[in-house]
């Protein structure tokens, strides 16, 4: 049996996770929970699952949570920073699961990582902002690293039985959201109901934005560099509306690898949390006759800024990557607030990046630094 800690597990990462567990009880054990703010759905979980401690966002909220389960399952009650931190690094679990949104993953990771745990990583972020950092912890503390993306999980399983050295070429798919069709003169029209509304995935808002935007793809662009040890010249975007194809590999020999199925993220779950093995979710096979063909397109740059970010912060390196997170956080938080257009999003970044003083090779404290001035630099533009 797999002990889990599962951070982020009120977001869709985490409630599809649990529901994984639900249906495989002799499979997995939960141990440890953490959520930020939905007190009601969190406490339920607990109630159900039984962990052993839990951790929440700040003190107010771990004493409500406190209150609701009184006279139930009563875990030891955390919060804060220091909370996820000792969540992450649960003396008796396995497996830590990365669920949580944006930059606040990444000190959880190097505590998982530091303890030794095995850690499947949704929290893309964590290798955007500091990928040579989190990939070289985790070779020093023997700890494997596995992705729970679709399309890095697709990456994973397509490298499996094959050489490193014969690949040549990384595809990455993306849906291209609900704008993919939309003229730009449009752009300035979209309200937040049109960008939440995802043409195939179930996600939360903030990936969902960034999905509108490929801002997703962006950031999983820069994971896939740090995740398989690649360069951004070996890694094409290509739209795929279908999203039954969720990424694929291309070697020297003109051979391509592809991983197909629903676009449902627990399959990528289950996979991160069973590897090697399989575990049977249920699910049907997509329907090929019924879907008649799968279409793959270039993304327009032009339209879509986002892609033309992320490879510059992969060639640049250095701190930008981790301004460019901070930047698109903050802006599409603002979004979501209704503060900011949607195509403000794009300038805001634009604009950010322009600005940084680039650091080289920076340590966690310059990181951290550069995210905080990213932030300071996007709410002072707005």
């Amino acid at each position: 049996m797999k002990r889990l800690s599962i951070l982020g597990s009120t977001g869709s990462i985490g409630t599809s996770a649990l529901d994984i567990v639900r249906m495989h009880p002799g499979l997995f054990q939960v141990k440890a929970l953490t959520a930020a703010n939905n007190i009601e759905c969190f406490s339920k979980q607990i109630v159900e699952f039984k962990p052993e401690l839990v951790a929440v966002f700040d003190e107010e909220k771990a004493l409500e949570l406190s209150r609701i389960l009184e006279g139930t399952h009563r875990p030891e009650i955390l919060f804060g920073e220091a909370g996820f931190n000792e969540a992450a690094s649960y003396k008796d679990s396995d497996i830590v699961l990365l669920a949580m949104v944006g930059a606040a993953g990444l000190k959880p990771a190097l505590c998982a990582i530091e303890a030794k745990k095995q850690i499947a990583l949704a929290n893309k972020e964590t290798l955007v902002m500091a990928g040579e950092i989190i990939m070289a912890k985790a070779v020093e503390n023997g700890v494997s690293i596995l992705p729970v993306d679709s399309e890095h999980s697709a990456i994973f399983q397509c490298l499996k039985g094959n050489q490193k050295k014969d690949l040549k070429t990384i595809f990455l798919t993306a849906s291209g959201g609900p704008f993919r069709e939309m003229p730009f003169n449009g752009f300035k029209d979209i309200t937040l109901k049109d960008a939440l509304n995802h043409p195939t995935w179930n996600m939360g808002h903030k990936i969902t934005i960034d999905s509108a935007t490929l801002m997703n793809k962006g950031l999983e662009i820069i994971e896939a560099v740090h995740l398989f040890d690649v360069t951004h010249e070996e890694i094409e975007v290509l739209i795929h509306p279908q999203s039954i194809v969720h990424s694929m590999v291309g070697y020297k020999d003109g051979s391509i690898m592809a991983q197909m199925g629903q676009p449902d993220m627990k399959g990528a779950i289950a996979y991160a949390l069973s590897e090697p093995d399989r575990i049977d979710l249920q699910m049907d096979f997509p329907d090929f006759t019924a879907l008649h063909s799968l279409t793959f397109e270039k993304p327009d740059t032009q339209k879509f800024p986002s892609l033309l970010f992320a490879f510059e912060a992969c060639k640049q390196k250095g701190t930008l990557p981790a301004v460019m997170n901070a930047a698109n956080e903050e802006a599409v938080k603002a979004f979501l607030e209704k503060r900011i257009g949607f195509s403000d999003i794009f300038r805001l970044i634009s604009r950010t990046m322009e600005l940084h003083s680039r650091i080289d090779n920076p340590d966690l404290s310059g990181i951290i630094e550069a995210d905080d001035w990213a932030r300071d630099i996007v709410q002072s533009q707005i």
